[in-house]
């Protein structure tokens, strides 16, 4: 584990703590995993990687450890219609991604021009901007150099 997915870990593990909810070794696995996941797990990859440590692991479990951790403000859960959720534990907060609409994989860009870009839409709409999504769609490198090209339904 990268010293900063052990950061991270800590403060997931320190905010349930916090929350006078018991830390099971489930809900530490999953909080774990979404620490140091680069990947943005659905509910699915995250009980299947956890099924080997936990054979009785189940998706209601990792639900429901997911929403809390949502709640405690240590996930961010990215929506996809027909494709269900994935969560994001490194960044808990509102960012952009790139998703391949052939294999799926979600990475963060880093933007710099993020925080310039809400003041604008800000001034421009007057709203008060609280929180957004912001979600580029495309091919990845791997996907585009892939000869059949098919496409994720």
């Amino acid at each position: 584990m990268s010293a900063a997915a052990r950061e991270r870990f800590a403060a997931m593990s320190a905010k349930l703590k916090a929350s006078g909810l018991k830390s099971t070794p489930q809900r530490l696995a999953v909080m774990k995993l979404l620490a140091e996941s680069k990947g943005h797990p659905s509910v699915d990859d995250i009980r299947a990687r956890l099924q080997k440590k936990f054979p009785g692991i189940s998706q209601a479990t990792v639900y429901r450890t997911i929403q809390l951790a949502k709640s405690l403000g240590e996930a961010y859960e990215i929506a996809f219609a027909g494709s269900g959720s994935r969560y994001d534990g490194r960044k808990p907060h509102p960012h952009p991604h790139i998703v391949c609409l052939a294999c799926g994989r979600i990475i963060d860009p880093e933007l710099r021009s993020l925080g310039e870009m809400t003041r604008e839409i800000a001034a421009a709409s007057g709203f008060a901007i609280t929180t957004f999504r912001l979600d580029f769609f495309g091919l990845c490198p791997a996907c585009r150099n892939n000869k059949n090209g098919s496409r994720k339904t």
